[in-house]
């Protein structure tokens, strides 16, 4: 019997039943308070007056009508720059130990602040999960198993006084002690650079461990577990892990990589989505009857939430500064809202980029709807990615096939405008373009009236390119992007599209010269 692992389960149980999500719209008056109350003596909390805003009336009100919006852009400008240089107190008090550079395929990286109390905060929403895991109905033995948390290199660069890494890096770097003993690959393998090079080194270990949970990006993961299991010739993952029984997934959405995991592993497996970004951990799964996450609204982050509609948005994706944002308890659930968040970690009104909807406002449950660049509106079509997940999976049940990644752009040629997809398959297909393409225009006709109306007027034609997932991949480690945060953009603007366009109209005349 698991002893310990059943005496883990139950202070678990128990922990889950004290600690019940806090009521959100007190609890983020609460964070608020906290934030300006830390940040009142920073060189932006001086300038802002946030002195003046504790003392209003209606603080949040107060505090949103201060405090402009800001993008990545805005406040590096503005702010940011200070702090990377080495600056003490700028937007957070003290100085500023690591930076979360991302790995944008579609933009420079950016340089996240990292402060002390922003790694503290993820560590309690890490135990948050956990806590969330008593929901799952997991046997005791889980609960003495190793945790697989597999991501970008903990081996972090020092530049300028301070350290900079990926933020699954950073976090890896800064693991409890009392946890190592459960973390794998450990201190070594995580710390090689190359990802080739720490996927081998994990193969030959792995083995020699007992992995109950899996934790990182899909695409990468897969990858991952498909080395180890080329690496020992057997069939699938259980051959190696036995008691795997849950992956943590983030950063995308799963469902299409469903198949192909159910492909590399010998039994089902829980798969628990999270929403942790460079910029902090903002969301978890906490109930095993919905794939929707819960805000973490009692954490050091301030939500607000301004409505995804033409009229908010600029035209480079960002929020318009008239637009009116929305407390947690003002939102309707079913509808689109760009994420807005004030944070430890010195990001104030930060457009974080990303799209969400309600499942349930009680619980502050949410889904991930996209990107506010990933946004597909050139001639009206108003094509969000939770659509274009939508119309992929119903694709794929249609034709039997995975689509695991794909993008999108809209092409101007001779004045008029087309979509041009380009589908990753999971499987070598020979089926029709035509075919699939037609059943793609028509699906995304049924599910949204603007791309129906956009269909019988500007948007002339759509155009699908079917090709293998692995040349996704294989883009991504030729332009330096392999492992870590990555992902590969739903939508393109027509720059970085050419690129892509010509990056495989190159590896199609190599292929066809060997």
């Amino acid at each position: 019997m698991a002893v310990i692992g059943e005496i883990i389960k139950k202070a678990v149980e128990t922990a889950d039943k004290i600690f019940t999500n806090p009521d959100p719209q007190k609890a983020q008056e609460d964070v608020l308070k906290d934030l300006l109350k830390k940040a009142e003596d920073t060189a932006f909390g001086k300038y802002y007056q946030f002195s003046n805003l504790l003392k209003a009336e209606d603080m949040r009100s107060a505090f949103a009508n201060k405090i402009p919006y800001h993008s990545y852009d805005q406040l590096r400008t503005e702010w940011w720059q200070q702090v990377i240089d080495g600056g003490e107190d700028v937007t957070w008090p003290g100085k500023v130990e690591f930076f979360a550079v991302s790995s944008g395929t579609t933009s420079k990286k950016k340089h996240i602040p990292v402060t002390a109390e922003m790694l503290k905060s993820i560590r309690r929403a890490g135990l948050q999960q956990i806590k969330g895991i008593a929901d799952f109905d997991l046997p005791a033995d889980f609960f003495e198993k190793e945790i697989l948390m597999f991501g970008s290199s903990t081996n972090l660069k020092e530049v300028n006084g301070h350290l900079e890494g990926e933020i699954s890096g950073i976090s890896a770097s800064q693991i409890p002690f009392w946890f190592e003993g459960f973390y794998r690959p450990g201190a070594e393998i995580s710390s090689i650079d190359d990802w080739d090079e720490r996927v081998e080194a994990l193969a030959k270990e792995a083995p020699n461990w007992d992995i109950g949970g899996i934790s990182g990006i899909p695409s990468w993961i897969e990858l991952m577990i498909k080395k180890v299991i080329e690496y020992h010739k057997v069939k699938h993952i259980h051959e190696i892990w036995p008691n795997f029984q849950v992956y943590t997934s983030g950063g995308v959405a799963f469902e299409p990589y469903r198949k192909s995991f159910e492909r590399i592993t010998g039994k089902p497996i829980t798969v628990i989505d999270t929403y942790l970004a460079s910029e902090g951990y903002l969301a978890t799964q906490l109930r095993k009857d919905t794939d929707a996450m819960a805000l973490i609204t009692d954490n050091g982050i301030y939500f607000e939430f301004v409505p995804f509609l033409p009229e908010n948005m600029d035209e480079d994706g960002s929020v318009n500064q008239e637009a009116k944002a929305l407390k947690i308890e003002e939102v309707e659930e079913g509808v689109d809202y760009v994420l807005i968040i004030s944070t430890v970690s010195g990001a104030w009104r930060y457009m974080i980029g990303d799209t969400i909807a309600f499942t349930d406002k009680e619980k502050a449950e949410i889904k991930i709807t996209g990107r506010t660049k990933h946004f597909l509106n050139v001639v009206g079509s108003q094509l969000s990615v939770i659509q274009m997940n939508e119309a992929m999976e119903i694709l794929g049940e249609k034709y039997d096939f995975g689509v695991k990644e794909f993008t999108v752009a809209a092409i101007e040629e001779e004045g008029e405008y087309l979509h041009r997809w380009y589908l990753g398959l999971d499987k070598e297909s020979e089926l029709n373009e035509s075919e699939v393409t037609e059943s793609l225009d028509q699906i995304l006709q049924e599910n949204n009236k603007n791309y129906k109306v956009a269909r019988s007027k500007a948007l002339k034609s759509v155009q699908t390119k079917l090709i293998p997932a692995s040349l996704f991949q294989q883009w991504t480690e030729d332009t330096k992007q392999k492992g870590g945060q990555v992902k590969v953009p739903r939508v393109m603007k027509a720059e970085a599209f050419k690129e892509w366009e010509d990056y495989l109209a190159q590896h199609s005349s190599e292929r066809s010269s060997e």
